[in-house]
């Protein structure tokens, strides 16, 4: 009874009431999301679905006698890493094993997509409790909830649309929460060698880069904070980062270098690569300034901001520009609402125009904390870099007109690392002046509630 009591202390100690009630109104409301969408949306409505049900199903064909990964000719996701197909490749061995059908294989797809769509919201829901952890840690809190980090994050609609497909993106949030919460913890034992350290870290990076190849991009940063250090614990980083790093590769190599024996190169990817040339991509790619700017409020759906990355970027992040989850765009007939879905989601982007200021002032804006710059600075390079590798890809692999691999889900993990960044922004707000933070946070919670419905399967 005393813990509890102490429990609630806490909270009250270190919360404003309009917090607390936040909190319970936010996660009832991800709670009904996270169940609702559990129950309306299937795996054959995602992103490249037919391809990524067939990586699980190749798999599966093998296993558990034998592991084998796909060739471009079993399916066009071939050169993803296979982590993110493993869980429910397993589960499709367990289903055949269990069903008299004629056809297991169609069978079992739906039963192995729904068990992959309850586990990867588990890693979402992890990811949250581990990246609050690292902000308890940083911030010096008896809580674990962070409002701040909460509401951020759970008002963007891409999270609620990507824990539904089966591909490798969950895992790489899941993965950074955890990687940002152990470095937090290393860091503070002032990254002492030991085998647990060591063993643990080197597998949270190594499972990034067999998530899928945007992973990699978190791990450079490790390099470049090494500057950061002061001298004395400079070289004890060095040491360790440099162990973790050959511990990984034994992870991560393997998967790389049969791409690099099956198809001839180690990014290799579902369409022939241009050679890197800024003019790849029209002006308009860079430029949002331009004739259609006034559709990102007007009608922020597919086909409107024809291969535009900034307009779809921020449209595919607060909304669904694509039209995945939101609204049907592939099967119009089984959609609610789909008349109207272009001026409910105009509105999304309008008065997401203040989250959207935050994240930007708080990246912009916060320094560092004394005691954990170097996190602080791992984080702002991982952002940048993570938009640079995205932004080559992009030119590399140009889709013209439609801008098709233009999609938030795919530098989820820098939108995170913003809000992540972001949250800590808020808390010297509130320092400041908690007038202004209530009023902040009250203007969060009516954004949040508008937006609710963009979170929503309407299949």
């Amino acid at each position: 009874m005393t813990k509890i009591q102490n429990f609630f202390k806490n909270y009250n100690l270190e919360n404003t009431r309009l917090e607390n009630f936040s909190i319970i109104y936010v996660c009832i409301v991800i709670l009904y999301l996270l169940i609702y969408n559990l129950w309306n949306y299937s795996i054959f409505y995602g992103y490249d679905a037919d391809a990524h049900i067939a990586y699980v199903d190749y798999i599966a064909m093998y296993l558990p006698s034998n592991f084998k990964l796909p060739l471009e000719e079993h399916t066009y996701e071939y050169f993803s890493p296979p982590l993110p197909y493993l869980f429910p490749a397993i589960v499709q061995v367990i289903c055949r094993n269990f069903s008299n059908s004629v056809d297991l294989v169609k069978y079992c797809q739906p039963i192995y997509g729904k068990f992959t769509q309850i586990f990867q919201t588990f890693l979402y829901v992890l990811s949250l409790f581990f990246y609050m952890k690292t902000l308890k840690i940083i911030l010096n809190k008896k809580t674990i909830i962070n409002f701040s980090f909460l509401i951020l994050i759970s008002t963007m609609a891409v999270n609620y649309r990507t824990i539904l497909m089966i591909r490798g993106e969950p895992y790489i949030i899941f993965f950074l929460s955890l990687l940002l919460y152990l470095f937090t913890k290393i860091y503070n034992k002032k990254f002492e060698i030991k085998v647990l350290n060591i063993l643990s870290f080197s597998l949270i990076v190594g499972m990034l880069g067999i998530s899928r190849q945007w992973g990699l991009l978190l791990l450079p940063s490790f390099v470049i904070i090494l500057y950061y250090f002061e001298p004395d614990l400079r070289k004890q980083y060095f040491k360790f980062m440099f162990i973790v790093f050959i511990v990984s590769m034994v992870i991560i190599m393997p998967f790389y270098i049969n791409l690099f024996l099956t198809s001839g190169s180690v990014i290799s990817f579902n369409k022939e690569p241009e050679s890197f040339n800024l003019n790849n991509q029209p002006l308009t790619f860079y430029n949002p300034i331009n004739d259609d700017i006034s559709k990102i409020f007007t009608k922020p759906i597919r086909g409107n901001l024809d291969n535009q990355l900034l307009p779809i970027l921020y449209s595919d992040l607060w909304g669904d520009y694509w039209g995945y989850l939101a609204f049907t765009s592939n099967y119009l007939n089984q959609g609610r609402n789909q008349l109207k879905i272009g001026d409910y989601l105009a509105r999304v982007n309008i008065i997401s125009l203040l989250p959207t200021f935050i994240l930007v002032v708080g990246l912009i804006k916060i320094r560092s904390n004394q005691k954990y710059n170097v996190l602080i600075k791992y984080i702002k390079y991982s952002i940048l870099i993570s938009f640079l590798g995205y932004l080559w890809f992009l030119i590399k692999y140009p889709e013209i007109p439609s801008g098709d691999t233009i999609k938030s889900s795919y530098i989820i993990q820098m939108f995170h690392l913003i809000a992540f960044i972001s949250s800590l922004y808020l808390k010297k707000i509130k320092e400041k002046s908690k007038t202004s933070f209530t009023f902040i946070i009250f203007c969060l919670l009516a954004v949040f509630t508008h937006n609710i419905s963009s979170m929503m399967s309407h299949f």
